[in-house]
């Protein structure tokens, strides 16, 4: 066997008209004689996962702290990932808080959540919140990826306007902020976001785009000739990841043609106003979105992802799992035990997507391990009782092994008082990103690798 030393390009691209997609990590990418650990050695990602309205808290909570803990009820099915996964209690977002400014907490909810900054309370332009958790490492590791960060949503909203006793909707739809003044937009049409990861990249021009859509094939059709050129130099190993990767892009790419093919009254929505290629049902919706999240990951278009499965007094249905009740106005349940039981499947159902998310992470390999073993995934929200609209002692998993930083399979709790910014203090200092502060944090938090 002849050594040469030569590897592939981490940045290496499929490209054919007009088209480039990216490549996940082959060992072909380490150079010859490399160490083991250096050869697997992976970056490590974030994904942020925001849910709305507040969390049924006595059926979330373990009862009790460290290794031996038992998974509460709205947590079970997190239960094949509990070796990889933190559950930690006592977080709070002081800034949610009214401080003076009344009504308005779904709003201050949202806003504060990676910021850890009371907003302003105005409808107008003259909005002011702070720079999200998720830009400020976006800001950082962003750069070496083609996409610094995504910003994802399920639910439609717009960023101008009233929309929570004089707060403007931006600081209720969307949790990621670039600035203190300017909100990130979500994305959350799948066909929008796929074609941000692999789409025609050297050209805008709609006519072009609609051209290439009427087309109806494949992107992997337009650059098959340079992964079978790329294949023929690649071991046994490399071609299969290769070949799961691509079939992965392509399984994708069919169902959201599949989606946009449907015909809109042949499917009872729970919204009317749902925009074209957008799944008709949240499962699917989801799971699309989540598939697209691990890929993004898998090719390292990118590192950061915040993600909000609904938006602060958002009013979904969730009919499939036998709660035709809107969300927000079921979580005003006044201690009703039949409108808690209702909200607690919410909560639950949430969850399952959440451990199926987390099952496509550890189902692929990424260096020596696995996606989950090289990432963080926050999961929570910014509201505790969703009834008494509390800021304090918030739902949080930390799901992932941080590159190898964090040691799962326990429940954390944290000194009463403790900033939900001084986890992300942690977080990012895990990806290499050591801001000052983040806020309204006071430190990192200890525990994330050993009791």
């Amino acid at each position: 066997m002849i050594i040469t030393g030569k590897h592939l390009s981490r940045r290496t691209l499929l490209r054919g008209f007009g088209t480039a997609v990216a490549l996940p990590l082959l060992d072909s990418m380490a150079p010859a004689l490399a160490a083991p650990a250096r050869m697997g050695k992976a970056p490590v990602r974030m994904a942020f996962l925001y849910v709305p309205n507040g969390i049924i808290m006595p059926d979330w909570t373990p009862k009790t702290t460290g290794a031996g803990y038992e998974l509460s009820k709205t947590l079970k099915p997190l239960a094949a990932h509990r070796e990889k996964m933190l559950v930690l209690s006592g977080l709070d977002q002081y800034n949610g808080q009214a401080l003076g400014d009344g009504a308005g907490d779904h709003a201050r909810a949202g806003a504060s959540w990676l910021t850890g900054v009371h907003p302003k309370k105005t409808q107008g332009a003259d909005i002011h919140a702070g720079v999200s958790a998720d830009q400020v490492a976006a800001k950082e590791i962003g750069k070496a990826t083609t996409l610094p960060s995504l910003e994802l949503g399920l639910e439609d909203g717009r960023l101008v306007g009233g929309c929570d006793s004089g707060y403007s909707c931006a600081y209720s739809n969307t949790v990621s902020w670039a600035s203190p003044t300017t909100p990130m937009p979500l994305e959350m049409n799948p066909r929008a976001v796929f074609e941000r990861l692999f789409g025609d990249g050297e050209t805008t021009d709609p006519a072009a785009r609609a051209l290439q859509a009427r087309q109806d094939r494949s992107i992997l059709d337009f650059v098959r000739a340079d992964a079978a050129r790329l294949g023929t130099g690649l071991g046994a190993g490399d071609k299969r990841k290769l070949s799961e990767y691509l079939d992965a892009v392509r399984e994708i790419e069919v169902r959201i043609q599949k989606i946009e093919k449907q015909d809109p009254n042949s499917v009872v929505l729970p919204s009317l106003d749902r925009p074209a290629g957008i799944p008709p049902t949240f499962e699917e919706h989801i799971n699309l979105i989540f598939d697209l999240m691990t890929i993004a990951f898998q090719a390292d278009l990118t590192r950061v992802i915040t993600l909000m499965i609904g938006r602060e007094g958002g009013n979904r249905t969730y009919r499939n799992i036998g709660v035709p009740d809107a969300h927000h106005g079921l979580s005003h349940h006044f201690n009703d035990a039949a409108k808690v039981a209702r909200l607690q499947k919410i909560d639950e159902h949430h969850v399952t997507q959440l451990a199926l998310f987390l099952s496509k992470l550890q189902a692929t390999k990424d260096g020596d391990g696995t996606l989950l073993d090289n990432s963080m995934i926050m999961y929570g929200s910014s509201l505790s009782d969703g009834n008494r609209h509390e800021h304090v002692n918030l739902p949080c998993v930390l799901a992932g092994g941080g590159g190898g930083r964090f040691k799962g399979g326990r429940h954390i709790q944290y000194k009463k008082g403790t900033p939900m910014t001084n986890l992300f203090l942690s977080m990012l200092d895990t990806a290499g990103v050591r801001p000052e502060k983040i806020g309204d944090s006071t430190g990192k938090v200890d525990h994330l690798s050993e009791i």
